[in-house]
């Protein structure tokens, strides 16, 4: 085996999480190297969610990397319901006190990232094979790896799995020591990426008789679209016109006038689940983003509960190196899932509110419909979508 390096703090996972708790330990002055097992160039490739709120973007800003986020990033202050064929905007801004959401790319968000580290001359090992972690449970973990067909070996004091659902911290954990929640949905999302004006300047999630829709965005001339599909249909089955015709079955009058089509760049099918490992801390190892929970993409947590996790795991190792205090560390299970399981329910709510189950009978769309009517028609019930979709306050219930 190679011979042993040591840092203070091992990330797994160069995603979104990673890189960002990466820039928040350095600029604390805390070492840290992350490992990744695949490219860069497929990082990058990975096509994902595009709304950050506020808590997000405030993050990317401390770090330093929020300028082409500022630039180039689309604010939205509200968003639109069509039901029944007609369309209702939640108006956020008003509804809030003023917040807004940011429409920008994962990709982009995970690219200025990566810039920001390697212009720091940080350490990320990408394509590490055989990735394990040890000893997390003790004062001394480490993880093991192998890269160029040579074992390596890094100590350190702590271990952050930001390594995603399918990653090895998670799965490392004996199964008497975590319990796992999870609801896998009936259905999936076919998406499709475009280079095409977006049909509408703000959000359009769609409850028809044929299933749900999402007119979505990453700029002014890239946009992606979503349609409910079955489990059982496979991406090739879905030629580009028919994603269109399809949409434009669910879409309205205007929106089927204003829809522009074109080739598509990219197009998949993405199970939805609802997902949670409690407790999110193993000893000296702690889980973060996806490794810990996954929300369906409705409504667009799933990176903003990640940043979240980030936060208060980097104030916590931030105030352990500065203090020697293990307050924040022992809250940091307690702390994330306080927040992780009110936007659970958020997500599995707007989920069930909008799609159709293959179980239901017609009952179940007019209690859809019922319960639109009343959100849209209440102004505490607008806001509760409203504050919900933002983002809830940090300290929210806590």
């Amino acid at each position: 085996m190679a011979k042993s390096i040591h840092t203070q703090v091992a990330i797994i996972g160069a995603g979104p999480s990673g890189l960002l708790l990466g820039q928040l330990l350095h600029k604390a002055g805390i070492d840290n190297v992350i490992l990744e097992r695949q490219t860069g160039d497929y990082v990058l490739g990975r096509i994902r969610a595009g709304i950050l709120e506020q808590v997000t973007m405030d993050l990317l800003d401390e770090i330093g990397v929020g300028e082409r986020m500022h630039r180039e990033g689309l604010v939205h202050g509200g968003f639109e319901l069509l039901f029944g064929g007609v369309r209702h905007r939640i108006d956020m801004n008003r509804l809030t006190g003023g917040k807004n959401v940011m429409v920008y790319g994962q990709t982009e968000l995970t690219r200025d990232l990566m810039q920001a580290r390697a212009a720091a001359g940080l350490s990320t090992i990408y394509e590490a094979q055989d990735v394990s972690v040890h000893d997390f449970d003790g004062r001394t973990p480490s993880v093991r790896y192998e890269k160029d067909g040579k074992q390596h070996e890094i100590s350190c004091d702590f271990i952050a799995g930001c390594d995603g659902f399918h990653g090895v911290c998670r799965a490392s954990v004996g199964r008497g020591a975590i319990t796992e929640y999870e609801k896998v949905y009936p259905f999936g999302w076919l998406g499709l990426l475009s280079d095409t004006p977006p049909v509408s300047d703000e959000l359009i999630y769609v409850n028809s008789t044929r299933g749900f829709a999402l007119c979505s965005q990453r700029s002014k001339s890239r946009s992606r679209y979503y349609l409910q599909v079955p489990l059982t249909d496979k991406v090739e089955q879905w030629s580009d016109e028919a994603f269109w015709r399809e949409l434009r079955l669910r879409l309205d009058g205007e929106g089927r006038e204003r829809l522009v089509t074109g080739a598509s760049i990219e197009k998949s099918i993405a199970p939805l689940r609802s997902f949670i490992a409690e407790p999110l801390r193993f000893g000296r190892m702690f889980l973060a983003g996806d490794a810990g929970h996954i929300v369906p993409p409705t409504g667009a947590k799933g990176l903003n509960l990640a940043a979240t996790d980030v936060k208060y795991l980097s104030a916590a190792l931030i105030q352990y190196y500065s203090d020697r205090s293990e307050e924040g560390i022992d809250g940091y299970s307690a702390r994330c899932l306080a927040r992780i399981w009110k936007a659970e329910r958020f997500s599995w709510w707007f989920t069930s509110l909008l799609h159709r189950f293959p179980d239901d009978g017609p009952i179940v769309a007019k209690f859809q419909q019922a319960e639109v009517e009343y959100l849209l028609n209440s102004d505490a019930g607008s806001r509760t979508i409203a504050e919900n979709y933002v983002g809830l306050p940090l300290d929210f219930g806590q």
